[in-house]
Order: C-alpha cells, then structure tokens, then sequence
C-alpha cells in the first residue's frame, strides 16, 4: 500500500486501518472521512479517500489487454481479462511438430521416377509433402559442411594502407611489418582512409621530444665518462699526503663510474627488458610491457612485430620416412573367414598396390561425374554417424585391412563459399531424395541419428492451435501412409495409384498439399446441380455472371466471409480490393498481430533490428471433428486392371514340398500318418 500512497494522496489516519463496510466513525478532519460505494457498482463500500486505490483493483474499470504492448487494440473490463486471453490476436502460438524423414537409398527406384513423371496428372499428398522437405532441406545445407575441399578461396579487398618511413631504427607513425598493420603504440591498425595529418605530426612531436631527452641523457653519460678519465689521471700524479682529499675524490669517482644508462629501468635504457627478465617476477616484468610497450617499441628495445628473418618457416624441415614394424604373428590355430576360404590352387595371386576408380576404365561421360544431391545427403548421413573421414581404415580380421580414401568428383565444382544445395541443383532435372514415409518424433527420440528433422513452425491464435494440431498432424499427416491415403500393393514394382479413403463426416470435401506455403488445405465439393448452369452459359456472359457477388452490399459481403475460415479469408483478401476491405473488418475478430523484424542500417555503418506489427490471417482450415470412409472403391477393383499386376495360373499339378520323393497320398493319409 505504501507504493500507492507516495504518488496519490495520504490516507486518514482512521481510515489507513479501517476495513470495515459498516463503519460509524465520525467524520473529522485529517481523521477520517465518509464510506461510500464503488460507482462502477462492483458491491465494494470503503472510505472515500480509498478510491483512487480501489480503481487499481476494481474488476469493473475498463483496461487495456495484458498483450496491449504486442499488438492487442482491445480494451475491457479487469474481469474479463483471462477470458479474452483465449481469443487475444496478439497471443500466437508456434507450432513446434516435428518428423523426421531418411535418404532415398535408390532414387532411381521405379516408383519415384513413374511418381515425377505423373506430378501434374495427380496430386499425391505424400509426395508433394515430401518435395516440399526436400526443397527446405536443400535451402538449408551448406556445401562448405560437406566438401570443404571443393570450396572456392574468399576473395579479400585490400584495404588502403599509407606508408611512413622509419626514423632512427624507431617504428614510425604506420609501418607495415609481415602484412600486419602495426602503429608507433605497438597495436594494430586497421585502415580504412587517409590518416589525419595534424595528429600524425602532434604525435611525431611529442616522440621527438622523448628522443631528445633520451639523447640528453646519453650526452651527460659520456660527460660523466670523461670527466672520470681525467679524474683517474690526476690521482696518478698526486702525492700520499693529500690523503684526505683522495678520499672524496675516489668517492666521486665511484659514484660517476656507475652508468645509469645501462642500471636503470627507463623504456629508453638499454639493455632494461633483459634487466627486468633477471630482477623482477614475471607477472611484473607482464604488467611493465602493458604499460611501457608504446615506449618501448618508439625506442626500438623491443618489436612491434617478428621480423622474417626470425619466422619458423616449414619449408625447411625435410620429411622423416615413417617405419613400421609388425611383430604380430598368426598363430597356428587361425581360421579364415569363410568368404577366403579357396583351394590353394585355384587362388589368384594378390599383391600390394594402390587402386582407384581410374583404374576400371570408365569415361568420365559414363560414370565419373557424381550426382550432387545424392552425395551431399550421404555425406551428411555420414556425419551424423561417425564423422566426414577423409580416409577410413577397416580392418576385415588379423591378416587383411582395407585402407580407402574418398574422393569427389562434381561436374559443378568449385562450389562458392556460400552455396547451398537448392543452388547447385537449380537447372538439373527433378529427383527425390527423401523418404515418402515419415516418422514421428517423441520426446525422448534421440535426433543424432542420419535422419533428416522438419520443423512446422506455423503460427495460429491460441484458440486456433487445437484444431490445427489434430487435424492436421495427427488426423491427416500421421495416417498418410496406407490409412488416409492409400496406395496399390504393387506401387513397389512402379504403380503410382493412390486414392483417399477419409473425408470429413460432415460434408464431401478434398484434401489437397499446397507446397508454396507448407500447409494441408480442406477444399469442399460443389455438387453437380449447382456447377450444370454455368456450364451452359457462354463465357463472356459467365463473367458477368460471376462478377455480381461484388454488387451485392457491403454488409452482406460483411455477413458471408464471416462463414469463411481463416485461410479461405487470407486467399478472399488477394481477390480485389473491395474483398481485401471486406477482410480487414474481420481481422480483429478472426485474424492475429505480430511482430515482423526487419534490419535497419545507418549512415555511421552501424544496424539494429526494429519491429513492426504487422496483421494477417493463419492457414488454418475449417474444423473437422469427425472422418469418415468415403465412397471409395475397394482396392481389389484396381489390380483387376492394374498393368503390374501378372498372374500365373497352375494348369498342371505339381508336388507339395512335403511329398518330395515320396509316393503322393492324399492329405487325410498324410496328415493321419504323422499321428
């Protein structure tokens, strides 16, 4: 409460601790004050003063949906909040579905290709749900994963570099040193202008004044040499009683014979970093190159960079032959495989040597180049499992290894160094690669498997997701193989007939794959009554004809696409303008907000993301509660007519496989005999 009471006014002393709907305390100032009840009739009574707190909780005050910051418009009642929470537009939910489908073994299998050539004929849903993985899985494989060797090298601008020399054996304001870009601090630079000029020469001042002082005091160090020298000389040609004055003499002399130059631990002494290697810790000798290494480059003790002379190159190591030594020796009790085992005789000699696919003889127009898709879709089952090995020993037993090295041949390589799969595979004729059936996945799946993963990752308003979820994934995609859609026994042998058992219970309708947006949609059928008029009326009349429902009134448009469902509602809005008005009336009601990120760049070269919010309508389909076993024939009507399907009719008898080499009885002696 006392959050409240600092930013409204303070509350009566009687009526801070007054809860009581029937208090008779009397008014007086600064004490207490009247009870009332709430405006908004809600049935709660409190003191006066209490109001502004009350509105905070009243569950009659009108306020903005909780998800007000994502998009919501609406504004209700406090009580009506969780409620409204069930339909909000702004409160989506993603679909996190998941399967998994495995690589075609043979894509050249005879199915698969009658399946592609009859694509446009009929519109299967397993295979058009399977195209539509294998296009997202293509857009989302990188060629560098696989076959990095196959890679084209990534071009580099060069940056504009300026050059200065070097004055006095110190490293100038920008040198270049083994292609690294290094300033006179010992950091590296990158360039990307023209350097300042006024900053180079404020910088190449202030060094010129550290190097005057560093020749200062080598100016007074080869004083003090001097003046030591002569000193020396003249205690040569002193006498022993002017003792007492040698002595302080002698003293000087020590004193100057000491050089500092070579003692100290300046960054322009030499010799300091060899000093500071035998004197200090390393952790000090560490923090003294952070703080003094622009120092110590500008004075030349140590380098901004290794120079060539001192690279470890090797280029000039020579190779060392590797020796093996096999001690194992096959005992006596050895037996070969029985795949090995062959008379002496007849045994083909065998030798040591290296083979490879060049060596069977095959153009390269016959079998050299290899097909893209397969083999990148190989090599990723490949990883999953054990890893891209470049070479692979397998050993057979204790005699025979087999050492093989993988190679590629792709008549599209190089490969960029951003290509995808979809990019290399775009002129090529169509294949399929993946898997007709699919396989759920469950929580507890282990995904490091070969098995390729597809997500949904549709979004629908959380009133909506229910009926998604079940007749989507697991009314019709779950029951694709052999329940929802049913295929011909024989479709192993290359017959591509198929025919849907299930249809809604309620009314006659299709279901189709649409592959451009990854969704099932539920088309109903017109009966044939309703469809035999405009099949008489001439054409230009029937587009008159048609064109009448946008003469009908808006409220009665208004009334209609409220009948529709969501995606049905999504398809009317791209009609015209007039439906597109129609639908938008209808958004706030039936469709939902979201934010749609997009990248924004600035003149200082800097980006950000920003969001914008953005209204639309979800793929979902109208409600089915209930399938039902349409009017379809059995399929034993097809393989009356089916081409792969060959009978062979017995005109002779023959033999059970019991009665081999025996006198043929009859199956009551037989089956009595066995008694």
């Amino acid at each position: 409460m006392s959050r409240y009471r600092r930013s409204g006014p303070r509350l009566h002393r009687h009526c801070e601790t007054c809860y009581s709907r029937r208090c008779k305390a009397s008014i007086e100032v600064s004490v207490s004050c009247m009870v009332i009840n709430c405006r908004l009739l809600c049935g709660a009574s409190f003191h006066m003063c209490k109001e502004d707190e009350h509105s905070l909780l009243c569950p009659n005050v009108n306020v903005p949906c909780l998800n007000a910051h994502y998009g919501c418009p609406f504004t209700m009642c406090r009580s009506r909040l969780a409620k409204h929470l069930e339909v909000c537009p702004a409160s989506i939910v993603c679909c996190l579905k998941e399967w998994n489908r495995w690589p075609l073994e043979n894509p050249e299998a005879p199915l698969y290709t009658n399946l592609l050539k009859e694509l446009h004929e009929q519109e299967s849903l397993d295979l058009s749900m399977a195209l539509r993985d294998q296009k997202h899985l293509c857009a989302r494989l990188k060629m560098r994963s696989c076959f990095p060797e196959l890679m084209e090298e990534q071009e580099e601008e060069p940056t504009p570099v300026e050059k200065y020399d070097i004055e006095e054996g110190a490293v100038g304001k920008n040198t270049v040193c083994n292609g690294m870009h290094v300033n006179g601090h010992g950091e590296d630079v990158v360039l990307n202008g023209p350097v300042d000029k006024e900053k180079y020469n404020l910088f190449e001042k202030m060094f010129s004044m550290e190097m005057g002082g560093c020749r200062q005091a080598e100016a007074e160090a080869e004083a003090s040499k001097t003046e030591e020298k002569k000193g020396k000389k003249t205690s040569k040609g002193s006498s022993k009683p002017q003792g007492a004055s040698v002595e302080p003499e002698k003293k000087e002399a020590n004193v100057s014979h000491v050089d500092i130059s070579k003692t100290g631990l300046a960054p322009w002494q030499d010799g300091v970093l060899e000093r500071l290697g035998r004197e200090v810790k390393p952790r000090e000798f560490n923090m003294y190159i952070v703080h003094h290494g622009r120092m110590l480059i500008s004075f030349g003790q140590m380098d901004a960079c290794t120079p060539k002379e001192r690279d470890f190159v090797y280029g000039s190591l020579e190779p060392i032959p590797v020796q093996t030594l096999r001690s194992f020796k096959v005992p006596s009790s050895y037996k070969q495989r029985r795949i090995q085992l062959r008379e002496f005789n007849t045994r083909v000699m065998t030798e040591h040597k290296c083979v490879g696919t060049s060596d069977l003889d095959i153009s390269e127009k016959d079998g050299g180049e290899m097909d893209e898709m397969f083999s990148t879709l190989l090599c990723h089952a490949e990883v999953e499992i054990r890893g891209h090995k470049i070479s692979e020993t397998v050993p057979t037993d204790g005699l025979y290894v087999d050492i093989a090295t993988q190679t590629y041949n792709f008549s599209t390589a190089p490969f960029k160094y951003n290509a995808t799969l979809t990019e290399i595979t775009a002129g090529k004729d169509l294949k399929l690669h993946v898997d007709l059936d699919t396989e759920t996945v469950t929580l507890r799946h282990n995904k490091s498997t070969s098995a390729f993963t597809f997500l949904c990752g549709h979004f629908f308003r959380r009133d909506e997701f229910a009926s998604h979820f079940k007749n989507v994934h697991l009314d019709i995609q779950s029951s694709l193989s052999g329940w929802f859609e049913q295929r011909c026994p024989l479709a192993y042998l290359g017959c591509t007939f198929s025919q849907r058992r299930l249809q809604p219970s309620t009314h006659r309708a299709k279901v189709s794959y649409n592959q451009d947006l990854s969704i099932f949609t539920l088309t109903p059928e017109v009966p044939a009554s309703l469809r035999s008029d405009s099949q008489t009326v001439p054409l230009q009349a029937r587009v008159k004809y048609e064109d009448s429902l946008s003469n009908l009134p808006f409220e009665v448009l208004y009334h209609i696409a409220s009948y529709l469902d969501s995606f049905t509602l999504s398809q009317l809005a791209l009609v015209s303008r007039l439906f597109r008005d129609i639908c938008a009336t209808l958004l706030q009601e039936r469709g939902m907000v979201g934010f749609k990120w997009h990248k924004k760049s600035y003149s200082h070269g800097g980006t950000s993301w920003k969001p914008t919010k953005v209204w639309e309508f979800s793929t979902l389909f109208s409600k089915v509660g209930d399938w039902c076993i349409g009017d379809t024939p059995s399929m034993a009507e097809h393989l009356k007519c089916c081409p792969f399907y060959q009978t062979e009719l017995k005109t002779e008898p023959f033999a059970l496989a019991s009665m081999k080499g025996k006198e043929r009885d009859s199956l009551v002696s037989l089956f009595m005999g066995r008694r």
